[in-house]
């Protein structure tokens, strides 16, 4: 079972809405997946309830019941469990990533929000955890070029020595008209909003699988070098 957990240290990220999307694409390519709730609003929880067609799994969760979840959660045959952890509490948040084989970090691209970001950061390597960072809420390219404040964030967001996810989420009203009804973007008539998710998906997929074949790639110990004769 893979697990992902999805973080941002300040409120008003797009943490839930990023969470809702990954278990929801995960649920659409057919994995059995489980969203656990950690946010004590449950904001997660509150926008499937809008929804009129099977989807994930759901569960409320915190810190302490959350390694308990998630035996029971492998136990039971589930391909992945996306946590969407509380904005600012750093134990609950610490739990959430130590459980997790990869962190995604959600940041708005503004000053305070990558300010806010670096904390995350310090706590994912202080776990020595995978992750990446998502941009979400950026604006749009103008004539496809991307706009200067949108470079001048993501350079920011590289000096933080962790991968930069080169998906940006942009602002659309697509996602809030897809929350409303417990659905993804991948499930509207926006085609550039599926796209945009369903290529994020794809590179998170990528670094989970890649972070567990590296975890359960057996070490070995070095070869000795052959010793050498001397001459008496």
């Amino acid at each position: 079972m893979r697990t992902v957990a999805v973080i941002a240290r300040k409120g008003g990220a797009g943490k839930t809405t990023v969470s809702i999307h990954l278990a929801l694409a995960a649920y659409l390519r057919g994995q059995r997946t489980l969203l656990a709730d950690m946010d004590p609003q449950r904001s997660a929880l509150e926008v499937f309830k809008a929804r009129k067609r099977a989807g994930p799994d759901r569960m409320e969760s915190t810190g302490a019941k959350l390694f308990a979840l998630k035996t029971n959660a492998a136990r039971q045959g589930v391909d992945t469990l996306v946590v969407d952890t509380p904005a600012g509490d750093e134990a609950e948040m610490a739990s959430a990533i130590a459980l997790s084989d990869l962190c995604v970090i959600v940041v708005r691209p503004t000053y305070l929000d990558i300010a806010s970001a670096l904390q995350s950061v310090e706590v994912v390597r202080r776990l020595r955890k995978a992750a990446v960072l998502v941009v979400n809420q950026a604006q749009s390219p103008r004539r496809g070029v991307e706009l200067p404040a949108m470079e001048r964030a993501r350079r920011a967001l590289e000096l933080l020595g962790l991968p930069v996810c080169p998906v940006m989420l942009r602002t659309r009203a697509a996602y809030q008209n897809a929350l409303e009804r417990g659905f993804s973007v991948e499930e509207s008539d926006d085609p550039i909003a599926r796209q945009e998710i369903g290529e994020l998906w794809r590179r998170i997929d990528q670094m989970v699988t890649a972070n567990l074949m590296c975890a359960q790639s057996p070490v070995r110990p070095p070869v000795p070098e052959p010793a050498t004769s001397r001459a008496g």
